[in-house]
């Protein structure tokens, strides 16, 4: 969701009370139980591939983001996801909201809830990239007063394009969407990005990506940045399980730069189970 910070004291390291919150949400809600992932989290730029036909997939996570005024997030949050069809997949996610300005109240209550459709239209056989849209709702389920919502529905409508080579170690993916934000002070505007990723057989990965965006406020500038991450999986007999994290560097060219954090868990299968995932 968006936000707009006062232009204030720029910081460089990690709030220690919200440090210590990611942990705690991360130990004591670390609950889930699911499909089979594929790739999208943590990382801002999204995969054409959705949920295997007869799977679903549910994550446990916290994202926050610190900028020149203070941290705003989501978390804990949970996304769900289904592949009700052979190249389709239904998704939501139920986000907890929290917003801290410096010098000044937290906020926390219910954020705005995403609810989108992906669809894969091109699969790749033995060369040739998958190719998928991914359209996104932000329903204004938050409160924009309290600063935890837009107040206003706005969508992102991407199109995401992936390949694998080397037989299966590396993947890269990529691509970018139109934001359409509307209300107050928020600007629509373009998201590209892109994504190597080294995978460790079927159950473990690590990535970087590149990514820029356009301003999404009046008087904003574009930005751009990059996450380093990864997942670390167990598998079962019919299920895995696991968590994953990244970081993040934005920076704006006339502003401070922001860091941002993601950390998560979730467990797989296709009959489901319950895993519990500490997180420290």
């Amino acid at each position: 969701m968006s936000k707009v910070f006062p232009k204030v004291t720029c910081h460089a390291v990690f709030s220690p009370r919200l440090k210590s919150w990611l942990i705690i949400a991360g130990l004591t809600g670390a609950i889930a139980y699911a499909g089979l992932a594929a790739a999208g989290p943590p990382f801002r730029t999204d995969d054409p591939e959705p949920v295997p036909y007869g799977h679903y997939e549910a994550y446990l996570f916290s994202s926050g983001t610190q900028g020149a005024g203070g941290w705003n997030g989501v978390g804990p949050a949970i996304e769900f996801n289904d592949g009700f069809h052979r190249n389709m997949m239904v998704h939501m996610v139920l986000p907890l909201a929290y917003n801290t300005l410096d010098g000044g109240p937290r906020t926390q209550g219910m954020g705005d809830i995403e609810l989108g459709l992906k669809a894969r239209l091109v699969h790749q056989v033995q060369t040739g990239p998958d190719i998928g849209v991914f359209p996104l709702i932000e329903v204004p389920t938050g409160s924009a007063a309290r600063g935890l919502g837009n107040g206003r529905a706005q969508f992102f409508l991407p199109v995401w394009a992936q390949e694998d080579f080397d037989e299966g170690r590396w993947t890269t993916y990529g691509g970018g969407g139109y934001w359409i934000r509307r209300g107050g002070q928020l600007r629509n505007g373009w998201f590209e990005g892109v994504l190597l990723q080294r995978n460790f057989g079927a159950t473990s990965f690590l990535g970087a990506e590149l990514y820029h965006q356009d301003a999404d406020h009046v008087g904003g500038g574009a930005s751009s940045g990059f996450d380093v991450g990864g997942s670390l999986l167990c598998r079962r007999a019919a299920s895995c399980c696991g968590l994953w994290g990244a970081i993040s560097r934005t920076s704006p060219p006339t502003a401070c730069p922001t860091t941002s954090r993601f950390i998560g868990c979730f467990e797989a299968g296709s009959s489901g189970a319950w895993a519990v995932l500490p997180i420290g």
